[in-house]
């Protein structure tokens, strides 16, 4: 079988990341009838806790006809020492897949991904979330036919979903990605210069600003995440009161009157969005959410060469 890696959006090339947004969209609409997965053996292994990832990956692999083994954040040798690439090692020989949510660095999924026999899955890791914004990206084009030419705020932390929706949605031509983030908590600069470059080479923007002055008119999405990001906190101990300003409210949404609003969940009611605007009408965070399990299928699929 082929192996391909899902550890950062960056390695991916537009093609491949056009045919997973693709077939996730395609997987929404019920094409579940092919068992492409027949005999792969896929490994569900996560540090940290989830809700949503980790019951998309299971879901999909197991209507897709693979077989799964699931790990728990101290079922593996690396808690008594082993390295992780010895372990990354070992599991090649056994495994197909493995999707880890390690809330790691990027190096660390590497070095899980240094051997021949298993595909990788970044299921979520410090510095990105990639199969996160792969899932965004199936949403909207299930909602809009196609992320082409839209135009995307996002209001919050600069975290691992701001950066993979940064590395991925300017890849569609003509989109616009604004970022209004607290000051000390923006999109890591590296991760900046690499989606600008992908902005310029498609003819789409990407700005990023550290207040919530002049907020675009009229785009097609509002999307926030929550506040404190699973396994971070933050040092400044007054952090919450630099976030208020970038709360989504009734307020934010009236200036865009046809935007749809968009969460990765879990979400804080009265935090970073209000009740009336995630459990009002124009929000399809929960429509979002089961996208990820039709994201998570085409990524299963095209870790294996399925697709």
């Amino acid at each position: 079988m082929v192996r391909n890696h899902v550890i950062s959006l960056a390695d991916i090339p537009d093609v491949d990341l056009y045919r997973i947004v693709e077939r996730g969209k395609e997987f929404a609409s019920g094409a579940w009838s092919r068992e492409t997965l027949a005999g792969a053996v896929v490994g569900i292994y996560f540090k940290a806790t989830s809700t949503r990832t980790r019951t998309a990956f299971s879901s999909a692999a197991l209507r897709l006809g693979a077989r799964l083994i699931t790990y728990g954040p101290h079922d593996l040798q690396l808690n008594t020492g082993e390295t992780t690439q010895d372990t990354g090692r070992v599991l090649g020989g056994m495994l197909d897949v493995l999707v880890a949510r390690t809330a790691g660095s990027v190096a660390e999924l590497r070095a899980l991904a240094a051997q021949d026999g298993m595909a990788v899955v970044n299921a979520m890791g410090a510095q990105e979330h990639p199969t996160q914004a792969l899932t965004d990206l199936t949403a909207m084009a299930g909602h809009f036919g196609d992320p082409a030419g839209r135009k995307v705020l996002y209001l919050g932390e600069g975290n691992n979903t701001a950066a993979a929706l940064a590395l991925a949605l300017p890849r569609y031509p003509g989109t616009e990605l604004h970022l209004r983030t607290p000051a000390g908590y923006g999109v890591d600069p590296e991760i900046m210069v690499r989606a600008k470059e992908f902005a310029a080479a498609h003819g789409s923007t990407v700005t990023e600003r550290h207040d919530t002055f002049e907020l675009p008119q009229g785009v097609d999405v509002v999307y926030t995440t929550r506040w404190q990001t699973t396994g971070t906190s933050k040092a400044d101990a007054d952090w919450r009161e630099d976030f208020v300003p970038f709360r989504v409210d009734e307020a934010v949404m009236r200036s865009s009157p046809d935007a749809v609003f968009m969460h990765d969940l879990p979400a804080h009611r009265g935090d970073e969005v209000t009740a009336a605007v995630l459990d009002g009408p124009r929000s399809i965070a929960f429509t979002q959410a089961e996208a990820k399990m039709h994201s998570a299928a085409a990524v299963l699929e095209w870790s294996l060469g399925a697709l």
